[in-house]
């Protein structure tokens, strides 16, 4: 609560960021949400104080605070969605950034790329083989289509590997393995203690241990200690983190 202790506090999170230098939205999947100053447009039309923050970040600040990642002095909360993005929380708090992009790993290159890897998928950025193009659940999608001619969900993809479909169980560890590509490169910089996944694709039960057995050879280190968690809180858990915008 601020101010009137009748009248609750606003927090939001969106994919993007409002810029720091123009308060404009940059970098959305929700590509409508880019160019406009939707933190005070959206005061205007209710009539009080707002706080935006991207979505990845209110995720990665819930399970920090009281979710997976509760007492790590790092956590990494990574969203594995229609996009990919993630949220750094250092001590319990945030950190954005000098340009409000920290986190923004999804816009990386996939590195160590295989054979009809590179250069990879269009993404909406404009640039090609974005991590956030293999790893997101469209990319799963795409990825089992080209390979297969079959177009299944994420969660058909899912649960026809646990059923031991061969097409599927490939596809299954193409993503597993990009995904520990990914994040590899991550822990080589930010060595965080716990990494949390949140967004559809994270709904697979068997995820992190299968991420946290990949990891390992990919990693500047001996032994892996960083630890890949579900989230504790669910869909809820980056409104819960836009709830905590405010103290």
């Amino acid at each position: 609560m601020t101010g009137n202790p009748g009248r609750g506090s606003v927090g939001v999170g969106i994919p993007g960021t409002p810029s720091p230098a123009t308060h404009v939205v940059k970098n959305s999947n929700s590509t409508w949400l880019n160019g406009h100053t939707f933190d005070k447009d959206l005061e205007s039309i209710i009539g009080r104080p707002i706080r935006v923050m991207n979505a990845a970040n209110c995720f990665a600040f819930s399970e920090a605070t009281d979710g997976a990642g509760m007492e790590a002095s790092v956590v990494f909360g990574v969203i594995l969605g229609t996009g990919v993005g993630a949220g750094i929380v250092i001590g319990g708090h945030i950190l954005e950034g000098h340009q409000g992009i920290c986190g923004e790993w999804g816009h990386n290159s996939l590195l160590w790329p295989r054979d009809g890897e590179w250069p990879g998928p269009n993404c909406y950025c404009g640039r090609k083989g974005c991590i956030e193009t293999y790893v997101s659940g469209p990319g799963m999608v795409r990825d089992h289509e080209a390979v297969t001619g079959q177009r299944l969900s994420t969660q058909e993809i899912v649960a026809k590997a646990a059923g031991d479909d061969d097409d599927a169980v490939a596809s299954y560890g193409r993503y597993v393995d990009r995904l520990a590509h990914g994040l590899a490169a991550v822990i080589n910089v930010v060595d965080p203690e716990i990494v949390v996944l949140g967004g559809g694709v994270s709904n697979s039960p068997a995820l992190p241990e299968d991420v946290q057995t990949a990891l390992l050879p990919y990693l500047f280190t001996d032994q892996l200690t960083t630890r890949v968690l579900p989230n504790v809180h669910g869909d809820s858990s980056g409104v819960r983190g836009a709830a905590r915008l405010w103290p």
